[in-house]
């Protein structure tokens, strides 16, 4: 039996911005015979993904399964699934590498009621425990900042982190309120607080929250965190504005357990020509346990997987191992990330490029690049073939949470799909498998496939 009790204080209402940017660096081209060779290879890759759809089907039987939060069944299914569809596939080698894992759930009691308004009492908010949270046991601020310089405002009171996602953004602002999820808990604990609500972060106006990791310091008092839908974030705005000091009633029965054992899936194709120089292309396994975890991060995984497969189909040697990983436990921890990346870190073999999936299933876009100038330029000088398959543009930038881990790589790169709709599904109920459109998803499995085809022939 999980342990429930319940909490209600007066809520405080927290404003905060940050915006980030990326830079931009110049192209070189490639001679005309080398684009005529490359572009034939490109366009067999899309013909093969467009026409036989196979990792869009693949797909649809890993979302089939269910979410797969890191510790629960599902993730373990879903890794054995992995396992047998990658030696099907006929990949030369398959294997699991263990890792030990969080286990948290969420429970099923997830109750957010204004009890305090003469207008609107008793009026429910739909809410969803952030991803660690733990169990239960307005004044207006503009940010951190401001948190720390009004803390005695806090004290005894539930926290409503009101930001929304910058809306005027092309990047749709995650970048500016990610941090209020992820340590909006600990900073307002620090100061007395007993709980926290915060604005789903979503592109969609809708109501239906998105949750998300919650870190808490060691030396800090945990306190219940949850996300607002949109709809009620903007409802409850506007009531505090009417009636400062409403108090909400808070209920969770969410819980932690002990490490779980858990792995992270890993095949490839040995190169024909330089086996100890590895290119790795992965994405996370695990998912959020809200939705199926069809675009964060089934796509990547399955893209992955398919970029292995069509050097198959297509009956293209690769002269250097490509390798798929899997990884365990992004969305709360990293662990598999943290245990491939010591592995790849010391082997004897030399990873060269290791490449992320993990920014959903749109139109191919665009690869950041994690390297030295000279090895960035190069595959930039790659773009007429990459433009085959959508891609319009390589630029220096971050890799990814599970590749960035692996320090030893000459390149770490992340793929990068159209985003403008990632938002409205990221780590919610709204993450279906019916929201990924096949051309879309097949068209990133081709530009993967075509940018790993183009770092086996041509090297870093």
């Amino acid at each position: 039996m999980k342990k429930l009790t319940s909490l209600s204080a007066t809520i405080m209402f927290v404003l905060a911005l940050l915006i980030i940017s990326s830079p931009k660096t110049n192209s070189q081209s490639l001679s005309d015979k080398q684009i005529t060779d490359y572009k034939n290879v490109a366009n067999q890759f899309v013909r093969k993904a467009l026409e036989d759809r196979k990792g869009y089907f693949l797909l649809k039987e890993l979302t089939d399964i269910g979410p797969r939060l890191s510790g629960s069944p599902n993730s373990i299914k879903a890794i054995h699934w992995a396992e047998k569809k990658m030696k099907e596939l006929g990949f030369d080698k398959v294997w699991l590498q263990p890792v030990m894992v969080p286990h948290w759930e969420r429970g099923n009691i997830e109750k957010a009621k204004i009890v305090s308004s003469k207008k609107i009492n008793n009026r429910n908010l739909v809410v969803r425990a952030l991803g660690g949270s733990i169990a239960t046991d307005a004044k207006e601020l503009k940010s951190f900042e401001e948190l720390r310089e009004k803390q005695e405002l806090v004290k005894g009171k539930i926290v409503f982190y009101d930001r929304p996602l910058d809306q005027g953004l092309y990047s749709g602002g995650y970048g500016g309120v990610w941090n209020y999820r992820v340590f909006g808990a600990d900073s307002a604990a620090k100061y007395g607080a007993i709980g926290v609500l915060l604005r789903s972060i979503t592109t969609k106006y809708d109501n239906n929250p998105h949750t998300g990791v919650v870190f808490y310091a060691d030396q800090v008092k945990r306190i219940p965190a949850v996300s607002v839908g949109y709809l009620d974030s903007d409802f409850l705005r506007q009531a505090l504005k009417e009636e400062p000091n409403l108090e909400v009633n808070l209920k969770l029965n969410s819980k932690w357990f002990e490490d779980a054992p858990s792995y992270n899936v890993i095949g490839e194709i040995t190169g024909s020509k330089y086996p100890d120089e590895v290119i790795t292309v992965g994405g996370h396994i695990d998912s959020w346990d809200l939705g199926v975890g069809a675009n964060d991060d089934g796509t990547g995984c399955i893209q992955s997987m398919e970029v292995l497969d069509l050097f198959k189909r297509l009956n293209i040697a690769p002269q250097r191992t490509i390798r798929c990983v899997l990884f365990i436990n992004e969305e709360n921890g990293s662990r598999g990330a943290e245990a491939y990346g010591n592995f790849a870190d010391s082997s004897i073999q030399v990873t060269i490029a290791a490449m992320e999936a993990d920014a959903g299933s749109g139109t191919p876009r665009d690869f950041s690049v994690d390297s030295d100038s000279l090895t960035i330029e190069k595959i930039k000088s790659w773009l007429p073939i990459l433009a085959e398959t959508g891609i319009l543009e390589v630029a220096k930038g971050g890799s990814g949470a599970d590749v960035g881990r692996i320090k030893s790589a000459k390149a770490r790169i992340g793929y990068g799909p159209d985003g403008q709709r990632y938002f409205d599904y990221h780590h919610s109920d709204n993450d279906q498998f019916s929201i990924i459109h096949p051309r879309e998803f097949e068209l990133g499995s081709a530009a993967m496939a075509t940018l790993v085809f183009m770092i086996d022939r041509e090297g870093l």
